[in-house]
Formats: structure tokens, C-alpha cells, sequence
């Protein structure tokens, strides 16, 4: 498969993925201590009509119950396709043909729901962080036995543990500073970092933490935020970690 139609087909899964988000990223933007959203904003309960449980939490954001104009109810709908694609197709031209971009594509998406969820709500759903710590250790294991792969399961692992390791110390020592969200994430990003070698943790880890500092930076010169104000860092997580795995998919 050519490179090009490799993008292609990796933007296709992306928009395909993305397109399917806006309903779990509106239920999962609870407040913290409050139950996951089971109503749109009017009210009205949140089914899953034809695809049952599963379809109350994938697909669009709209409401057939309200009125025409109040139909949507929360993330557009071509905002989250594109930008899922987006990130995808980044991924298969950094990775290539390499066995591991099927996992960079199933994780991706994931990856995008977090980070509008914690932008909206400051809160990392366990349903989500757990899971893909879980899944992002276990795809790459596989992979670890398909020839031409570029990376290595242990560090992976190492990775993991190192990487939320860290963040749960900064946890013990400003709760307030770190939440323990950040700390069940790392622990997937420390996986997928690691398949590339220590480098690639210690590059994600470094841009994450300059995005964060750079926003919060940006937001105290711009008067719409104290010293001492909470910022979302998961979505800087997030970022820092796909810039460290482009990096090292390119580097491998």
C-alpha cells in the first residue's frame, strides 16, 4: 500500500471515528461527583434507539424530542470528524506501513474523547482512562509478535509504570496541582511513548508540560486566569504524547 493511500485510508477511519463521538463526550462531560449526563439539555432522556445500549453512547449529539432549532446538543459533529482524521492521518505518515499504526488508530479517537470531555469539565472518566491504559498494553504485546514492527513491549511497559509512576508522585505532593485523572492517563501515554524507547517518554512528557505552561501562561497575561487557577492538563497530555509519538514514529 502506497503512503499516500495509507493517509487516506487512515483520515477515512479518523473522520469515520470522530463522527461517532459527540454523544459520549456530552455524556461524559459531567461536573465531578455528578453521574454521567443521561438527558440532553431539555430534559429528554438519551436512548439508543436502534443500536440499544451502545447507541445511547455513539453518534451524534442530537435530540429528537426537541424542537427543530434545539436539536443539537453538544460537540458539532464535522468539528470532531475532522479533527479525528486529522490526528489519524498524521499518525499513518509518521508510522508508515508498521504493524503498531493499527493500535495508534484505535486509540486515537479515545484519545480525542478525553480531551473534550476534560476541557469542558476538568475530569478524566475512569470508563475511558482505565480501559485504555489496559488496551493500549495489551494491542501493543500483540503487535510485539508481528514482523517489522519498530518498538519494544517492555519499555512499553516501563514506560507505563514510570511515566504514571511520576505523575503519582506529583500527585502526593500537590493534589491540588495534579489531578488524579492525569495520573490514570499517564499510564496509557507512558505505554504508547515507551513502544518508541525512553527518548520518546521523556519528548512527550517535556512538550506536554511546555503546552500546559504556555497556556496557562497565555491565560494569566490575558487576565482570564490567576497563578493558582485549575487548568485541564489532560488534554496537554494528550498533545504533548501525540507530538512525542510522531516524533519517535518518524525517528524508528
Amino acid at each position: 500500500m502506497s503512503t499516500g493511500v495509507l493517509i487516506a485510508v487512515a483520515a477515512l477511519w479518523g473522520a469515520v471515528a470522530g463522527a461517532l463521538l459527540p454523544r459520549a463526550a456530552y455524556r461524559f462531560s459531567a461536573p465531578m461527583g455528578e453521574a454521567w449526563r443521561d438527558t440532553c439539555p431539555r430534559r429528554h432522556a438519551i436512548s439508543g434507539g436502534i443500536g440499544g445500549w451502545l447507541g445511547g453512547w455513539i453518534g451524534p449529539a442530537r435530540c429528537g424530542e426537541c424542537a427543530p432549532t434545539e436539536t443539537r446538543y453538544g460537540s458539532r459533529t464535522p468539528v470532531t470528524a475532522a479533527s479525528t482524521a486529522l490526528v489519524c492521518a498524521a499518525l499513518a505518515a509518521a508510522t508508515g506501513t508498521r504493524p503498531e499504526l493499527g493500535v495508534w488508530l484505535l486509540l486515537a479517537p479515545v484519545g480525542v474523547l478525553l480531551t473534550l470531555v476534560d476541557f469542558r469539565v476538568q475530569r478524566l472518566p475512569d470508563p475511558l482512562t482505565l480501559p485504555l491504559a489496559g488496551a493500549a498494553l495489551a494491542l501493543l504485546g500483540a503487535v510485539a509478535f508481528v514482523p517489522e514492527h519498530a518498538g519494544d513491549w517492555l519499555t512499553a511497559l516501563y514506560g507505563a509504570l514510570a511515566l504514571g509512576g511520576g505523575f503519582f508522585l506529583l500527585f502526593l505532593i500537590n493534589p491540588g496541582g495534579m489531578g488524579f485523572g492525569d495520573v490514570k492517563l499517564a499510564l496509557s501515554l507512558g505505554a504508547v511513548l515507551g513502544w518508541y524507547g525512553w527518548a520518546t517518554v521523556m519528548l512527550g512528557t517535556f512538550a506536554a508540560f511546555l503546552f500546559g505552561g504556555l497556556y496557562g501562561g497565555a491565560l494569566v497575561v490575558g487576565r482570564r486566569a490567576g497563578r493558582k487557577t485549575a487548568i485541564a492538563f489532560g488534554p496537554f497530555l494528550i498533545a504533548g504524547a501525540f507530538v512525542g509519538l510522531l516524533i519517535g514514529a518518524y525517528a524508528a
